[in-house]
């Protein structure tokens, strides 16, 4: 691997969440990251189908998932775990929804740690330190850290935009800060989300469903410059890119690193 990068999704984070959650290292990453809070996620807007492109770098009219059950892909198209493997690199991946395991293929990951949403206060600072843990041991090629509190404890519960949701943003980009300021010097790291919401649900096109923050951090990605036109299409290129892996020919994005 040419580079080590470290992937943050934080399931359910509108991008006006992010910028009234009130934490300020939100301005800081504005400063050392190329950023759009205009970054399109793919219909339906769901978790599940949602993140499979994020890996996979295809809509879900291609890669089939339309729920939150994952079903085989009819004409397979190798997925960020799967070309990193195949290129002798090493991933790793933190989760606190079950179901996200099926966006790697078996064989890809390994290292790996579920934790259930409701253990603790915050799950998410639960799995930050055990990401920390690995990173700080064994230094995979490529990290893999979802945040699940935002969307269940804060939108569902609570309804976006509610004073938990707000709090719950905070909490994931605390964490966020303690990977970038812990392992930022030897990793890239990029921050997005899957999806937004509204009331206590997502899934539609409305804008409040369909629109998300992304921030790129490190040497490939110029300080303070705002992105345009960005899909979560463009995660998995974008990360192939910088760890010098080459292309699937089947994925549908572009690099983020050809905005510099």
């Amino acid at each position: 691997m040419d580079k080590k990068v470290i992937l943050i999704s934080i399931d359910g984070m509108r991008p006006d969440g992010l910028k009234q959650c009130g934490n300020p290292y939100v301005s800081q990453l504005e400063k050392i990251c190329s950023y759009s809070y205009n970054e399109q996620t793919v219909s339906p807007s769901v978790t599940f189908p949602c993140h499979f492109s994020m890996t996979h770098s295809v809509t879900p009219q291609r890669h089939g998932i339309l729920s939150n059950t994952y079903v085989p892909q009819v004409r397979p198209v190798s997925g960020i775990f799967e070309r990193i493997v195949n290129s002798g690199g090493v991933s790793a991946m933190f989760y606190g929804w079950e179901p996200l395991r099926d966006i790697s293929c078996p064989g890809a990951l390994k290292y790996s740690t579920y934790i259930n949403a409701y253990t603790g206060e915050s799950v998410d600072t639960l799995l930050t330190d055990e990401a920390e843990k690995i990173i700080e041991n064994a230094k995979p090629d490529f990290v893999f850290l979802y945040m699940v509190d935002t969307d269940e404890k804060g939108g569902h519960d609570n309804g976006w935009m509610s004073e938990e949701y707000l709090r719950r943003v905070s909490i994931a980009i605390d964490n966020s800060k303690r990977m970038i300021e812990k392992f930022g010097d030897e990793y890239s790291v990029i921050i997005t989300a899957d999806h937004g919401g509204h009331d206590r649900s997502h899934g539609s096109e409305l804008p409040e469903d369909m629109t998300v923050p992304v921030f790129c951090f490190g040497p490939d990605f110029e300080k303070g410059k705002e992105l345009e036109n960005v899909s979560i299409l463009d995660i998995t290129p974008t990360i192939a890119d910088v760890m010098g892996i080459g292309f699937d020919p089947d994925w549908e994005g572009k690099s983020l690193v050809n905005n510099l």
